[in-house]
């Protein structure tokens, strides 16, 4: 599995997912940039993700949803805050409803995805910010750190393909 740390701190309301993987930098950086790439791992296993709009431009915007094994939709989305193509990508992570519009009594979080060459291969580091710890606790209590754990380890395949 390519997670080499996952660090959760209520306190300063953050989550920091860090991964390695034996490509360039450039080649991870395909996994979000490409709408098809990112479908097949963006979710945790088992909930596939279909991304509806894909805009990966300062101002634009990423929808998507996640299928659940049931067929039951969960829709999400993603304003695009800053991109500094292959190292830095900022994100606006929201919840979204049926037609794709944020919804405001969710959490929501700031995203940000860093990549770094390394020995070997590249490093994505994955660090989300919540405004309250309230807000954290909620998505934690959801299960986003086994969420993005289960997402993370279908790169693997994906990136030897």
């Amino acid at each position: 599995m390519p997670i080499i740390d996952v660090t959760t701190d209520l306190d300063s309301r953050t989550l920091v997912m860090t991964t390695e993987f034996p490509v360039t930098v450039e080649r991870l950086w395909q996994v979000w940039a490409d709408p098809r790439q990112l479908e097949q791992w963006w979710g945790p296993e088992g909930y596939p993700a279909t991304v509806t709009e894909h805009d990966l431009t300062p101002g634009g915007t990423v929808s998507y949803h996640m299928t659940s094994p049931e067929g039951e939709k969960f829709p999400g989305g993603w304003e695009v805050l800053s991109v500094e193509e292959p190292r830095r990508i900022e994100l606006r992570d929201y919840f979204a409803d049926a037609d794709g519009n944020p919804v405001d009594s969710a959490p929501e979080s700031r995203m940000t995805i860093e990549f770094q060459s390394v020995e070997g291969g590249a490093r994505m580091v994955n660090t989300s910010t919540w405004a309250s710890a309230e807000d954290m606790q909620k998505v934690l209590d959801m299960g986003v750190v086994e969420g993005s754990k289960s997402a993370v380890s279908q790169l693997d395949a994906l990136l030897a393909a």
